[in-house]
């Protein structure tokens, strides 16, 4: 599903507007997000720089974490009050809370490998849901993404990089 999401953003965007600026886009997208921006940034797609890709793909997968984490339950709080609505937010809350008890039990370090190992249902965004609807503290939960958003980039660029790279390049 991520390559055929990917495939849309490259043939849609690409030739408009800049390699670095669709892998930024890519990066901040739920969903994507930097696992998807750097399968994109490699060989297979893009063919960026490994060294120009990894920042602009962390930069555009964590800007829009401190407003999910400072604005999300207010959101959904209003959404709640709305009857079309409320079933949606009552979805992502079950979705986001099933995948909590790790990041519950051990906070920030279950935070970090929430958000840092690439798996299905995992990432910045959904981590940094579960995180505020957890109420673990501003201060608390974005040092935690970062890390585990460092440690995604490190393992996706040996995945991209390395052995997509290796069998695609």
């Amino acid at each position: 599903m991520s390559d055929v999401l990917i495939n849309w953003f490259v043939t849609n965007l690409g030739g408009k507007v800049g390699k670095e600026l669709i892998l930024f886009i890519i990066s901040m997208v739920p969903i994507l997000e930097l696992r998807g921006g750097l399968l994109a940034a490699g060989p297979t797609f893009l063919n960026i720089p490994m060294w120009r890709a990894i920042p602009v793909s962390i930069i555009g997968n964590l800007l829009p974490i401190p407003f999910i984490l400072l604005l999300i339950t207010k959101i959904f709080d209003w959404m709640k009050g709305t009857k079309r609505l409320k079933p949606v937010v009552e979805k992502l809350e079950k979705k986001a809370m099933s995948q909590s008890a790790n990041i519950e039990k051990y906070e920030f370090w279950g935070l970090v490998a929430f958000v840092g190992i690439p798996l299905p249902g995992t990432g910045a965004w959904t981590g940094a849901l579960i995180a505020a609807l957890l109420g673990i503290r501003f201060r608390k939960a974005f040092p935690a993404i970062v890390i585990g958003v460092c440690l995604a980039a490190c393992i996706m660029t040996i995945i991209s990089y390395g052995i997509v790279g290796g069998i695609f390049g």
